[in-house]
């Protein structure tokens, strides 16, 4: 296979550790889409949650080791908004005092998508028309915000045959944000149930996201009058044949 069809997937920390389906329906959408998936085994953390609490050093090291890992691919695909936006957005500013280190953190930005992103774009491909659900779509923060990453995600959802029904404030922070969880829980508890208060309004049977924070935080306070919660890669991936069969 030709280097130019060639990724390599940054899994993130939520997926590798807490939602491993989210890494397996990735891999089998860029397989579907006709790239080959490298998954380099020495990768860690981006660094976001060391950088958003202040720690430059951790988060520096974390981004230094990150470009060492991955510069070496034609792209890196991240089934993440949030995690994208710190290698895409963040890096050339983390790593500024190194002009070196920068430059190589540019090269590596401008090559990173999130999964989404990558599959409508870079990759031209839509999955297979299956028969389609009511779905309402979260739009996370960093995703819509930093990556302006809004009508990709949708549009691979309605190729599918999916049927949108949007939210009162689809881009409404759903209450994650990281550390703003944990530091002010009872304001993050009560956005997150205003956006599935949201959601349930719609009808939908399926809220989707594309950020693994954003759906553990809604999972995690999801009611059974609430739709159910789910990543943009599992929606996309139930257009697909069976796991064990050939995509």
């Amino acid at each position: 296979m030709s280097a130019d069809k060639r990724v390599a997937l940054f899994v993130t920390c939520l997926v590798d550790q807490v939602m491993p389906e989210i890494g397996v329906a990735a891999v089998r959408l860029l397989r579907a889409a006709g790239y080959e998936v490298c998954f380099p085994e020495d990768q860690t953390c981006c660094g976001q949650p060391f950088y958003n609490a202040g720690y430059r050093p951790e988060a520096t090291r974390l981004a230094k080791r990150t470009v060492e890992i991955f510069e070496m691919y034609p792209a890196v695909v991240m089934p993440s908004g949030s995690c994208a936006s710190m290698v895409r957005v963040e890096y050339p500013h983390v790593l500024a005092p190194w002009p070196g280190w920068q430059k190589r953190a540019q090269a590596l930005a401008a090559k990173t998508f999130e999964l989404g992103e990558f599959l409508f774009h870079r990759a031209g491909w839509r999955p297979p028309t299956t028969a389609g659900r009511r779905i309402t779509y979260h739009d996370s923060c960093h995703m819509c915000r930093l990556l302006g990453l809004r009508r990709e995600p949708r549009a691979l959802l309605e190729a599918a045959g999916h049927t949108l029904v949007e939210m009162e404030e689809p881009d409404r922070c759903c209450g994650f944000g990281g550390l703003f969880s944990l530091k002010m829980p009872e304001v993050s508890n009560a956005m997150t149930e205003e956006k599935l208060e949201q959601a349930a309004r719609t009808g939908a049977e399926l809220l989707v996201t594309s950020d693994p924070g954003c759906l553990m935080q809604m999972r995690g306070l999801r009611r059974p009058h609430h739709p159910r919660v789910e990543h943009l890669a599992v929606a996309l991936e139930e257009s697909l044949t069976p796991r064990g069969g050939t995509p």
